[in-house]
């Protein structure tokens, strides 16, 4: 039901030609089928070969040209790490002071992507899990679904096609056997040695060295490339599932507040990169954008931006929030002297 859903919205978004509507009109469809109670639900299992399916399609967009760009890359990703760390605190701030929550939870709910990290994190410190979940899901949402939009309103994108991937070339069947037997190989691999976003990141690599040094040139077929999409737009509106509408209006506020103080910063920094470095407006949006890595590396595919740039700044935000938040969170729930206590932010 959840995938039915799902391609009614995606198929729709994607034939009208919305930008990213492959992913964004999935997760508007399911989004409304869960807060309407139908039980949204996507298998961890089929979310793992999602994962690697995504990571072969992205690396399958390198060139050997789009390497030669990586010297700019360490400072383009310290002035990223430097704007990661001051949304952390202004949104934090902004949810502490705006709307009465309590520090703890401010911060894990305000923290830059890193969902999974920042739930696991506010379940041993008990924060209020709800609200958490609820700002950063409705973050990656307005993310997924306005950014693309807002990139093609103001041309800050070339053109996007209704469709992503290649076409099935059957004399081309051994590369893209090989193609995706070395992907998951290295996927899984990252994955058992814990490596952040490993299934995603280490196929995508697999799959940019392949293609980067000319050894393979065929790409996934555009209607795995599509269907991949349409799954995850599955998966980001499932995280609706069970949050009564009223709670979820509640929340709102929260939500567009502490986004437009993230958005402001990422943005400002942003242009002083652009400015210093001279790169494409689209990529370092995407790259600096507080969303969700699938769905960011998503957006980097249909709109067929620069991955290994896009990839390079989202592992290193995976990172920067693995590490730091545990430690700022242990920090601030010491501070209010709770640490037994729920401590749960106002409606």
């Amino acid at each position: 039901e959840t995938l039915a859903f799902a391609a009614v919205g995606g198929l729709t978004f994607g034939f009208l030609g919305m930008p990213a509507g492959w992913l964004s009109g999935a997760i508007v469809v399911v989004a409304a089928a869960a807060l309407s109670g139908r039980p949204m639900r996507m298998p961890v299992p089929l979310m793992r070969v999602l994962l690697v399916a995504l990571g072969i399609s992205l690396g399958a967009v390198v060139t050997p040209e789009t390497l030669n760009g990586m010297a700019t890359y360490p400072l383009s990703i310290a002035v990223l790490l430097v704007a990661m760390g001051c949304v952390s605190v202004a949104g934090s701030t902004y949810l502490r002071v705006v709307h009465g929550w309590d520090d703890l939870t401010a911060y894990l709910a305000a923290v830059p992507g890193g969902l999974s990290q920042v739930l696991a994190v506010g379940a041993e410190f008990n924060a209020d899990l709800r609200g958490i979940a609820i700002v950063q899901t409705l973050r990656v949402v307005i993310v997924a679904v306005g950014l693309p939009l807002a990139l093609v309103l103001f041309g800050l994108t070339g053109h996007v096609s209704s469709s992503i991937g290649g076409p099935f070339v059957f004399a081309l069947l051994d590369e893209l056997v090989i193609l995706v037997v070395a992907s998951t190989v290295m996927a899984y691999v990252a994955y058992k040695i814990h490596f952040p976003g490993g299934l995603l990141f280490g196929a995508m690599l697999t799959s940019a060295a392949l293609h980067g040094s000319g050894y393979i040139h065929v790409a996934m077929p555009w209607w795995i490339a599509n269907t991949v999409m349409i799954c995850f737009g599955a998966v980001i509106g499932s995280r609706f599932g069970n949050t009564p509408l009223r709670m979820l209006m509640n929340f709102v506020g929260a939500a567009f507040g502490s986004f437009a103080v993230a958005a402001t910063i990422a943005a400002i920094f942003g242009a002083g990169l652009i400015a210093m470095l001279k790169l494409p407006v689209a990529e370092v949006a995407i790259a600096f954008a507080p969303g969700s890595v699938d769905a960011m590396m998503l957006l980097a595919l249909a709109l067929h931006l620069d991955p290994v740039y896009v990839g390079a700044h989202h592992l290193s935000r995976i990172f920067f929030v693995s590490l730091s938040a545990p430690l700022v969170a242990r920090r601030k729930a010491r501070a209010l002297n709770k640490p037994d206590q729920a401590v749960t932010p106002p409606l």
